[in-house]
């Protein structure tokens, strides 16, 4: 994990992630210059590099001062971006309520230096509005925490995501801010970016296993495939579900919807990594799409309350990680499901057997 490398100032926040293989290498690129993103490159090499021109990163127009080097060396390349929160609120009409959605680009992040922890894999973006009218963010803040992965495992605390050495974790947290009307829910807007003849699909998975998610039988995902291919290049992939604390039980669980991904050419993400990467021709030689993940019931009394919100997404490269019933559940479904069919097997032939032993020493009477 390398924080702003090649650069000495902390008043903005790049954090590089560099995964070697066997045979290649993965590199993931944390940014909060302009809206948070996370750049994801796959390279054919275990030397690939990265490379950042910090002067032109940092201008007006950042095209090509991001770079991987041998740059023959890369096999696929996306990004994923998060734009905005929207708040709104049902009130007392049958029409929702929207208040000014809070744009992420223009958000003040602390530096991650103080939060960078190199034994756990770990970094936190913490930010507030530039400007807060309202006051909602005087108490609290806004949070993106990033965890990398070095194996396969599954994470402890709710919701408790199977992840892969080719994957990390994003969590999304709002603490402390106060809503702007009765019942409020909040959605997170995220972009996606991909390269020509690649395209995001929503997939649904559900499951009667709800063994390390209690009550959530629900797994969705944004997976990246190229035409005519079934087989995932990246995903990001979350539970139907949030918390509402910071030590999550299963009464703690909010609501998690996805409302329809849709292409977004029209709305550029307004991440400095991404253009620096991308270039120019974000807007059409790259696709752009977004989803709107929502948060709360029908009343959002939860964040009422706990004025607490945390939601977490596995992104990374291949197919996305899917549970399967773990030894003790199978050893359960099979006592379950064994146990009747047994006393039914012992049943038949006891009531077979006594059949047989039942005749009579007299012959028939014709």
């Amino acid at each position: 994990m390398q924080y702003n490398p090649g650069w000495n100032n902390s008043s903005v926040n790049l954090l590089h992630v560099r995964a070697v293989g066997q045979n290649d290498t993965l590199h993931y690129v944390w940014s909060s210059i302009g809206a948070p993103a996370a750049l994801l490159v796959a390279t054919g090499s275990q030397s690939s590099t990265l490379h950042v021109n910090w002067t032109r990163l940092l201008s007006p127009a950042p095209a090509g001062a991001i770079w991987i080097e041998p740059p023959g060396s890369v096999v696929y390349s996306t990004a994923v971006v998060f734009t905005k929160v929207f708040e709104y609120s049902k009130a007392d009409t049958p029409e929702e309520l929207f208040y000014p959605a809070y744009d992420l680009s223009s958000f003040s992040w602390d530096s991650i230096n103080r939060t960078l922890n190199h034994t756990a894999l770990t970094a936190e973006f913490l930010g507030v509005p530039a400007s807060d009218p309202s006051g909602s963010f005087s108490n609290g803040s806004l949070a993106f925490r990033v965890t990398a992965y070095e194996a396969n495992g599954r994470d402890g605390p709710l919701p408790s995501l199977l992840h892969t050495a080719n994957s990390s974790k994003v969590e999304f947290v709002l603490a402390g801010v106060a809503p702007r009307g009765n019942g409020s829910r909040f959605a997170l807007e995220v972009a996606t970016v991909e390269e020509p003849g690649v395209a995001r699909r929503l997939r649904s998975a559900r499951s009667i296993d709800d063994e390390y998610t209690p009550t959530i039988f629900e797994t969705l995902s944004l997976a990246a495939e190229a035409r005519n291919a079934s087989a995932a290049l990246s995903f990001l992939q979350w539970k139907a579900t949030a918390y509402g604390s910071r030590s999550p039980k299963r009464e703690d669980g909010i609501r998690c919807r996805a409302h329809g991904l849709q292409a977004a050419n029209w709305t550029l993400p307004a991440s400095g990594v991404i253009r620096a990467y991308f270039g120019e021709g974000l807007g059409s030689a790259y696709a752009v799409s977004a989803i709107n993940i929502s948060f709360g019931g029908e009343d959002g009394e939860v964040y009422q309350e706990k004025r607490y919100l945390s939601w977490s997404a596995l992104l990374g490269f291949g197919q996305p990680p899917e549970d399967t019933f773990s030894p003790l559940v199978i050893s359960i479904m099979a006592v379950a499901l064994g146990t009747p069919m047994a006393l039914l097997l012992v049943g038949s032939v006891v009531v077979l057997f006594a059949q047989r032993k039942c005749y009579s020493e007299y012959e028939p009477i014709n």
